[in-house]
């Protein structure tokens, strides 16, 4: 047992090594590296890499530009290569939609540039060309934002939340969608109307308000509602409106007669031996949905890499009624995910996998998001993991 020990700690080690340390990098490779990093999280919720095409989410076609600019530089390519273990820089048959003549470092890193800076690389300027062309005179009346830094980590979350299903997107239809504390999808960057002034009466005798709205990339504009409708209409069917996933209750706080059972919540605890999981053993925990009976899902846990090889105990359970688990399940993982177990072990046949949905985070934090989410109010608030505690949005 101890030799097997010995092994582990000896593989996981030469894992830590093999990844980059940031401290060695200059501020232009850590906006390459950081770049590449989304595109990795994208390959692994979706085990592919992104796609060119209308039809796809306008962030796969942002990693899908990145990915072909990153695979077409050579520089890229060998700063990255000790984080491609599976081959997405691989440039031999990849599908690009661009040419060689089109790509240079330089043009990568203003790709990269404001929305790397910001922390959230979801600036989509290199897929709205066309909508830029649509609205240029909108676009060239922004400014820079001088407080974004208030409106920031609203528009990440929204991001965030359109990526993982808590948010959806609808094509934009009436003027009367604009209002203040909305977000809209225009020219492919999030919109946010922070400010909406008194409504007049313009000299045609159609109603107008003046707006402040601000951009993921850090602009605002002082524009009026109709120029906005404009720009949203001139997108087609890419000018969207951003709303709250109707799922309906969640929760519903007592068992009434008629509802509908959907699942259970759990919260586990694991009894593996691996250092990293006994230093952390108190605020380590695995958060699930299940349909079924929580001790059957947990059977034969030592068996699979999923549960760390190892036996578990429940810490904690919340059963659900009328409720979507696969869409509760995915919310709850992205409102943790900044604090999500990083390792990597081997399973029963060698090869060496990470395990899921385990969060470092202290149970009675886990009871209050559950009140959130009863309260229908989770996506107003946030995670701060220096602090181990739950702040507004």
């Amino acid at each position: 047992m101890t030799d097997d020990l010995d092994a582990l700690r000896t593989e996981l080690d030469a894992f830590a090594k093999s990844k980059p340390k940031r401290a060695n990098f200059t501020p232009r490779e850590e906006r390459i590296i950081g770049g590449f990093e989304d595109i990795l999280r994208f390959f692994e919720q979706h085990s592919r890499a992104p796609q060119h095409g209308e039809e796809r989410d306008i962030f796969e076609r942002l990693y899908a530009v990145r990915l072909d600019r990153l695979r077409s530089s050579e520089e890229c390519r060998n700063l990255l290569a000790d984080l491609d273990a599976d081959g997405l820089l691989d440039v031999q048959g990849q599908p690009s939609a661009l040419s060689a003549e089109e790509i240079d470092t330089d043009q990568l890193l203003a790709e990269l540039g404001d929305g790397l800076e910001s922390g959230d690389i979801r600036n989509l300027r290199h897929v709205q060309t066309r909508a830029e062309k649509k609205a240029a005179e909108e676009v060239a009346s922004r400014e820079k934002c001088p407080d974004f830094e208030e409106f920031e980590p609203l528009l990440n979350q929204v991001a965030a939340d359109i990526a993982s299903g808590v948010r959806e997107t609808r094509k934009f239809g009436l003027k009367s969608e604009i209002q203040q504390g909305r977000f809209f999808i225009v020219g492919g960057q999030i919109a946010y109307v922070a400010e909406m002034g008194e409504t007049f009466i313009t000299d045609h005798g159609r109603s107008d308000a003046r707006l402040r709205v601000i951009f993921d990339n850090g602009t605002q504009s002082e524009m009026l509602m109709r120029s906005l409708q404009r720009s949203l209409n001139a997108d087609g069917d890419a000018g969207r409106r951003v709303v709250e996933a109707d799922a309906g209750p969640l929760f519903s706080g007592e068992h009434e007669e008629g509802d509908q059972a959907s699942g259970t919540i759990y919260v586990l605890r694991s009894k593996s031996d691996h250092p990293t999981v006994v230093k952390h053993q108190e605020v380590l925990h695995k958060i699930g949905v299940t349909n079924g009976k929580v001790e059957q899902r947990i059977a034969g846990a030592r068996l699979q890499s999923t549960y760390l090889l190892a036996d578990v105990e429940i810490v904690a359970t919340y059963e659900l009624f009328n409720v979507n688990p696969h869409k509760l399940e995915k919310l709850i993982h992205r409102f943790f995910a900044d604090v999500g177990l990083d390792i990597e072990i081997p399973d029963r046949f060698g090869n060496f996998v990470r395990p899921r949905e385990w969060f470092l985070v202290p149970l009675p934090i886990i009871d209050k998001v559950v009140e959130l989410v009863k309260a229908r109010t989770i996506t107003r608030h946030r995670y701060d993991a220096s602090t181990a505690s739950i702040l507004p949005v």
